[in-house]
């Protein structure tokens, strides 16, 4: 049990926002007049000065091409860009650099493993378990694959309170079900799922876990080794780095075993006019020139966030999240979805009379910058009874300005709207 000063202390462990907030050049800028309030983080993040200048300096004093060159300029490129697997593999536990592929987003991360895993191990009448909150990336690849290959799709459905029953979970994962494919936090309901029970689950019935971690990575500490997943999947853009990179963790038992997704320079050792034989991991699964840039500037974003702390950015989004839904909670005619108590940096929501294009428009005239539309989940949409929802998501440079302002605009909007 920690001392009454300790725990103090680490209630007082609070972030510099207004310092953290000069990092990043864009928040300067004024939106129609107005202070910037931006509130999608959960689309996209914002990038401190660290991470332009990482990838800038990249362009201005050692661009080349990588693993090709026996000449400074590449010798310095490709240290840079190995130290950033090495990085990643370090920021979410992993064991080895081998397990840690370089991708353009989340997106293609999932689509790696449904093209190059599914379409080996997965046969006509195997299962895949998903759940109804699924961002379409981690949804419409394993459609694809389950129409190609006549594999079965179950899915898990969610509560009234926008959680997942674990007592649901193994009538569905039965003796077919190859993969449970789940997201860690749902970029609409903020929802934070069990993954560690559910790997542990999937596991038992001799099933692969994939988890969508594009929600979690960039917001609380995340360890492959304690999660025991099979795969996992997060882009760089989504933690201050910079679009165009994303990874992919797997094991690499799998890896070893799973064909190239892409094929062509660089991911071969040995190549003749009749056959191929591949590069070590995690070059295998890397074809072509990759995103050198991104890479590097991404290195630059973990190296940021991890001067700072990922458990202070957790508490920091937390804080957050409990002043808005406060806030919410005090005006009429508004609908949250999703759980009210331990969800993640993210709030759906619902004023009622006002389309959420037409909110999040108006908002704009605000200068606060907030989603409106499905948010990549239309299954879920129909779900929950709406074509779309307005959402706000938070980051570490986000302070309780940028909720009153949010606030502030909404009102203004019930105003406008109503009369």
């Amino acid at each position: 049990m920690k001392h009454r000063s300790e725990k103090k202390a680490v209630q007082e462990q609070e972030l510099d926002v207004e310092q953290i907030r000069r990092d990043f050049p864009i928040l300067m800028r004024k939106i129609r007049g107005k202070r910037l309030a931006y509130l999608d983080n959960a689309a996209t993040t914002q990038k401190p000065s660290k991470v332009i200048e990482a990838i800038a300096e990249y362009y201005r004093r050692y661009n080349a091409n990588i693993h090709r060159g026996a000449y400074l300029l590449s010798e310095e490129a490709t240290a840079a860009y190995e130290e950033a697997h090495a990085k990643v593999a370090r920021f979410i536990g992993a064991e080895e650099t081998a397990s840690i592929i370089f991708t353009r987003n989340c997106t293609e991360a999932i689509n790696l493993v449904a093209y190059s895993w599914g379409r080996t191990f997965l046969k006509p009448g195997d299962r895949i378990v998903l759940t109804q909150m699924e961002h379409h990336s981690n949804l419409v690849p394993w459609l694809q694959l389950a129409k190609e290959k006549g594999i079965e799709i179950a899915y898990w459905p969610i509560e009234k309170d926008g959680t997942l029953d674990l007592g649901r979970l193994d009538s569905l994962l039965g003796d077919k079900t190859r993969l449970v494919s789940v997201t860690h936090v749902s970029n609409v309901l903020g929802t934070i799922n069990p993954v560690r029970e559910i790997a542990e689950r999937a596991h038992q019935a001799g099933a692969a876990i994939l988890i969508d971690a594009a929600q979690s990575v960039p917001h609380f500490a995340v360890n492959v080794q304690e999660l025991n997943c099979d795969f996992l999947a997060f882009s760089g853009h989504k933690m201050l780095g910079p679009t165009g990179i994303g990874v992919l963790y797997a094991k690499t038992k799998w890896l070893e075993k799973m064909p190239p997704f892409l094929s062509g320079g660089d991911m071969i050792s040995d190549v003749t006019f009749e056959e191929a034989r591949w590069n070590e991991l995690p070059w295998k699964f890397e074809a072509g020139t990759p995103n050198i840039a991104g890479g590097i500037g991404l290195a630059a974003a973990i190296d940021y966030l991890s001067a700072i702390g990922m458990e202070a950015v957790w508490r920091h989004e937390q804080q957050l999240v409990e002043y808005t839904l406060a806030r919410l909670k005090e005006m009429e005619d508004i609908r949250i979805f999703g759980p009210l108590s331990m969800r993640g940096g993210v709030i759906s929501f619902e004023l009622k009379g006002i389309h959420p294009h037409d909110l999040a428009t108006f908002m704009d005239m605000e200068g606060v910058a907030i989603r409106a539309g499905h948010h990549c989940a239309q299954p879920l949409m129909s779900i929950l009874g709406v074509p779309a929802t307005a959402r706000v998501s938070f980051y570490l440079y986000n302070n309780k300005e940028d909720v009153d302002q949010f606030i502030q605009a909404l009102n203004k909007a019930k105003e406008y709207f109503k009369r």
